[in-house]
């Protein structure tokens, strides 16, 4: 059975490409990207490689990182959709966040002290209790609808945007708030270098020489809205939930499947509940991290489904924000979708000869009222969501 489009009232994003989002689109359109090593954390490790951060943001003192940034991305996308705090009281609103690090319980200077048997002070551990991505943001603004954080590898933004879709069909409430927020960390840098999948040049996906990913962070905030309240508020829609898809490829722990079986079904899934065929995307705003296997299986899942459709990865301007990436994609997507037009594909000069459908290499004008934003996450899980023309 297709899926009711679900309006998108308000849109919001703070990640290293911008501080709201006209100002991240504009980044992407400029060209402009600069990763450079850490300056938040030190680490030991003879290579300095890049990352994405958002520079010179600071939080409330009582406030997590990644709280900190989903809740200015959250105010953002309120204002957008013009709800101010005495609309809001009168309306059931939900939120739904994904995220990773931001629920990582953990924090290295208290668990020192503890291992050097000395009573460290609990006012960090405090802040991490106090630090729940969504109930941070439902506590900022007095809401009480369905609350959610999704902790699902990086899917997790996705994911979020799909869960607060279904909550508006079922009637649950009147609007939710969905997207994700992450923040960079010494544990999270150190693990990723581990695995070596990350690039110590500014990462390049879809390119032949393409080495790994640079890791980011940001939030990036929707207000989804049913079709009742958005009418009763004279409210334009920015764009449209269409479909949302989700499958596992239960294949390797960090690697996809080989063929993208979960992909493809997750894309089937998706079109499928927005009741679209494949000539109906304009474009694919891919989760194209820069790694060698992840960029080869969804290129090739996309040769074969949307044969001929435009595609790129934007973490060359963003890095990969991990939980938020797949939210900051979905307003990006969406925003593109309006423009009609996608940037270009950064980092990518060099052709792969293993992937026959190469992404945009400059910016590109793109017709159609459906888009793709996708996200492939460790542990094989695959999220598409399927956005419309405003």
């Amino acid at each position: 059975m297709t899926d009711a489009p679900v309006p998108i009232t308000g849109m919001g994003c703070i990640c290293a490409a911008g501080r709201t989002l006209p100002g991240c689109m504009e980044s992407l359109f400029r060209g402009a990207r600069a990763p450079a090593p850490p300056v938040r954390f030190a680490s030991n490790h003879p290579v300095r490689y890049p990352v994405f951060e958002v520079p010179g943001f600071e939080g409330p003192p009582g406030l997590l990182r990644t709280s900190a940034l989903g809740l200015h991305a959250a105010r953002e996308a309120l204002e957008d959709a013009g709800l101010d705090r005495e609309t809001l009281r009168g309306m059931r609103v939900g939120v739904c966040v994904g995220t990773t690090v931001g629920c990582v319980l953990s924090d290295e200077g208290f668990c020192r002290e503890h291992h050097a048997g000395r009573d460290p002070d609990m006012a960090s551990f405090r802040r991490i209790l106090h630090s729940n991505p969504a109930e941070a943001i439902a506590r900022e603004f007095a809401l009480s609808g369905p609350l959610q954080t999704v902790v699902n590898a990086c899917s997790s933004g996705t994911d979020a945007v799909g869960i607060a879709g279904s909550w508006i069909r079922a009637d649950l409430c009147d609007a939710a708030i969905a997207g994700g927020a992450d923040e960079l960390g010494r544990i999270t840098y150190i693990g990723f270098i581990s695995l070596m999948i990350t690039d110590e040049s500014p990462c390049k996906p879809f390119d032949r020489d393409r080495k790994g990913l640079n890791l980011g962070e940001g939030a990036a905030m929707l207000v989804l809205e049913s079709e009742r309240s958005r009418r009763r508020r004279e409210k334009r829609a920015r764009s449209f939930l269409l479909g949302y898809g989700s499958a596992g490829d239960a294949y390797h722990l960090t690697a996809p499947r080989p063929d993208g079986a979960g992909l493809r079904n997750a894309v089937a899934e998706a079109l499928s509940s927005g009741g679209l065929t494949a000539g109906a995307i304009a474009f694919v705003n891919a989760h194209g991290t820069g790694t060698p296997d992840n960029d080869r299986v969804e290129s090739r899942v996309l040769g074969d489904l949307l044969p001929g459709v435009p595609y790129h990865s934007t973490k060359g301007y963003t890095g990969h924000a991990l939980g938020a990436a797949g939210a900051i994609e979905a307003v990006f997507t969406a925003s593109c979708l309006a423009r009609g037009m996608i940037p270009a594909n950064a980092g990518f000069e060099t052709p792969d000869p293993e992937i026959a459908n190469p992404p945009v290499r400059e910016a590109t004008a793109v017709s159609g009222n459906a888009a793709l934003s996708e996200s492939l996450a460790f542990g094989g899980n695959n999220s598409v969501i399927v956005l419309g023309k405003g």
